[in-house]
């Protein structure tokens, strides 16, 4: 699915977000990478190691990309809508954790 003109909302966006991740392989990545991102977050702050925090983007995309580029072969949205690709991501991390979204999108 090509990306529309310009989208200008989040409810625009989402649905292109999930065109953009159809492959189960990159769906789990994701997950794995935010699920990560979380739970490093958390033990950072709890253990007052600041110096960790540089790795959430790191991790985050880290693995988002390798689903992009080696199971979806496409381009990240985060190139082109940054802000609304990071909420998207999280957004999916919610529905998948609780059913809301399959792993398995096709």
């Amino acid at each position: 699915m090509p990306t529309p003109t310009r989208i200008t909302s989040f409810k625009e966006f989402y649905p292109f977000y999930l065109q953009e991740h159809q492959n189960t392989t990159s769906r789990v990545l994701h997950f794995i990478g935010t699920g990560l991102l979380l739970l490093l977050l958390v033990v950072a702050l709890f253990l007052g190691r600041y110096s960790w925090l540089w790795l959430l983007p790191v991790i985050g995309y880290g693995f988002a990309w390798v689903g992009h580029f080696f199971f979806e072969k496409n381009k990240p949205a985060t190139f082109q809508y940054p802000f609304y690709s990071l909420a998207s991501d999280f957004v999916l991390f919610f529905q998948l954790l609780t059913g809301k979204q399959k792993f398995k999108a096709r």
